[in-house]
């Protein structure tokens, strides 16, 4: 199934979104050798920083469009309004994967798969659990990233008012809270102890640079990034960065570097969004940027029309991802871990989320005909908002 592609519309965003949720669903499988083909194999920032960035500049795309047709008020509405839908949909995802794990441990006698998914309070205390999931504090295994994105986007609508009019301001003052946050410690409390995996006081640093580039940011900046020592220097790090990553793979290795290096790197503290992470992510999209151009022949060719059709649907998607991770490990554990096996899993799994991305575009492009055309955003929002 084709992915909707009104004029204008910048592919890479869709492109590089699915295929973030590729490596997030290829992560989320325990001992899965395939996940070696993931970045955070090979440098400092992960799939999740992709997400978030994107997720952030898709919203003030569509919401900083709404807030200059139809004013600060119905434009912060819509956004709670799909605060509310995304809660919703976490509330849903987590019942049901809920559900799914106790079944599984319950028929198959064992407890094993309960403890990794980090259910065990749920079972033990439900009523207490649930209240403490509803308030996003209760978060088990592999479902941290809708209640990150649903913190963040609450509170963008004085956000988005301060990029659209000072967006100087406004990027000054998400760094000012990133920073008080790794000062004094800020984050927000989980169930039943400890705090949030991915930390909103931080990670809200990445949203708003992508905000930040959507309402203009990005053309301003363009001709420093695209200077020549500025790619040499993104070039540089993302090598350094490699580097490392391959001495903590290969412990024998590690002498060739400098000890001092390797001390300084280590930990890059993800549930804080190291500064070094950041750094790894923005190196990448320079580069990205540089060779990948918005005109790249490649993103309307068969080829990427599974990918992009997967980051047009995002929540729909990552959901099915969660339920596809979990599943994938029951049979690696009932069935086989080898490394075929292995690779049936994750290749069945991401053909499974194609499969849904199709069907979603297919019902769209029904209910689309159905009702007669209407206009598309120019920017697919999903998680966001926007219409497919």
């Amino acid at each position: 199934m084709s992915p909707v592609t009104p004029p204008g519309r910048d592919l890479r965003l869709d492109l590089f979104r699915g295929l973030a949720l590729w490596l997030i669903f290829l992560d989320q499988i325990p001992s899965n050798a395939v996940s070696w083909l993931t970045i955070r194999n090979y440098g400092l920032s992960d799939a999740p920083e992709i997400f978030v960035f994107i997720s952030g500049y898709t919203a003030a795309f569509v919401y900083g469009r709404e807030m200059d047709s139809r004013g600060v008020t119905v434009a912060s509405a819509r956004v709670l309004k799909r605060v509310w839908q995304i809660y919703v949909a976490h509330i849903f995802l987590f019942v049901v994967y809920m559900a799914e794990i106790a079944y599984v441990a319950s028929s198959l006698d064992n407890p094993l798969y309960s403890e990794e998914a980090g259910i065990l309070n749920f079972l033990k205390e439900p009523g207490v659990t649930m209240v403490q999931a509803m308030l996003l504090k209760f978060k088990p295994a592999n479902m941290d990233v809708l209640p990150l994105y649903i913190v963040l986007l609450a509170g963008f609508p004085p956000v988005l008012w301060l990029l659209r009019r000072a967006p100087t301001l406004g990027l000054a003052a998400s760094v000012a809270l990133y920073a008080a946050a790794w000062m004094f410690d800020w984050d927000l409390p989980a169930y039943p102890k400890g705090t949030w995996v991915f930390n909103p006081f931080t990670w809200q640093l990445l949203f708003v640079t992508g905000a930040w580039c959507a309402l203009g940011g990005a053309a301003r900046i363009a001709p420093f990034a695209r200077s020549r020592p500025v790619l040499w220097l993104a070039g540089g790090y993302l090598a350094i960065a490699f580097a490392i990553m391959l001495a903590w793979h290969l412990p024998h290795l590690a002498s060739d570097l400098p000890r001092w290096l390797t001390d300084w790197v280590n930990p890059a503290d993800k549930s804080n969004l190291d500064l070094l992470r950041f750094a790894h992510f923005v190196a990448l999209a320079i580069l990205t940027l540089r060779y990948i151009p918005r005109d790249w022949p490649l993103l309307t060719s068969p080829w990427m029309r599974p990918t992009i059709i997967c980051g047009q649907h995002s929540l729909e998607i990552f959901c099915s991802g969660v339920f596809l991770a979990f599943a994938g490990h029951l049979a690696m554990v009932q069935l086989s871990d080898g490394l075929g096996m292995q690779i049936l899993v994750s290749a069945v799994g991401i053909a499974t989320m194609v499969g849904v991305a199709a069907l979603i575009t297919w019902y769209r492009n029904v209910e689309g005909k159905k009702h007669g055309p209407r206009q598309t955003p120019v920017v697919n929002a999903d998680l966001a908002g926007g219409e497919a």
